[in-house]
């Protein structure tokens, strides 16, 4: 038993930390012949099998042309390049066999950002709308309402 286990430690390579609700982009080694290409599958991780090391697997599924599609990917394959994930979502179950009978609206999950990277530029980015929303609200004034500042600021002076 020990030695199936040291064994199965060699197998494992670097991979990103992989949950339940979470969005990915699976990028896998296809060999069509002679040929060799990278085929990306994307969907949402409903399953990850409790597998020890190198039997650990990961069940993606997406909607193709309205009919759902499950794959099953061993978590340390060689033929897998790169797991990206996308979306982050926030579930409270570790199997999420429901999603199967859901689409469209009640299919969605609550969100949450994936990366320090991409949290980053959404602060940017809101940053910049704040401002962008600061400079355009002095030049908002409209002639109108200067005239309705000014008797107010010659009142003042008065006293």
């Amino acid at each position: 038993m020990n030695i199936l286990q040291d064994i199965q430690k060699l197998a494992v390579k670097k991979v990103p930390v992989i949950k339940p609700g979470n969005t990915v982009k699976v990028h896998q080694k296809i060999k069509e012949g002679e040929k060799e290409r990278i085929q990306i599958f994307e969907g949402l991780v409903i399953k990850l099998n409790s597998g020890y090391g190198a039997d650990k697997t990961f069940t993606v599924r997406r909607i193709v042309g309205g009919i759902g599609v499950e794959r099953i990917f061993p978590l340390y394959s060689t033929n897998i390049v790169k797991i990206e994930v996308k979306k982050k979502s926030k579930v409270r179950r570790a199997k999420l066999y429901y999603m199967r009978k859901r689409s469209g609206k009640s299919a969605r999950l609550k969100e949450t950002f994936v990366s320090e990277k991409e949290l980053e530029e959404s602060v940017e980015e809101l940053a910049e709308q704040k401002a962008d929303e600061q400079t355009e609200t002095p030049k908002a004034e409209t002639p109108e309402d200067k005239p309705a500042e000014e008797p107010a600021e010659e009142a003042e002076k008065k006293e």
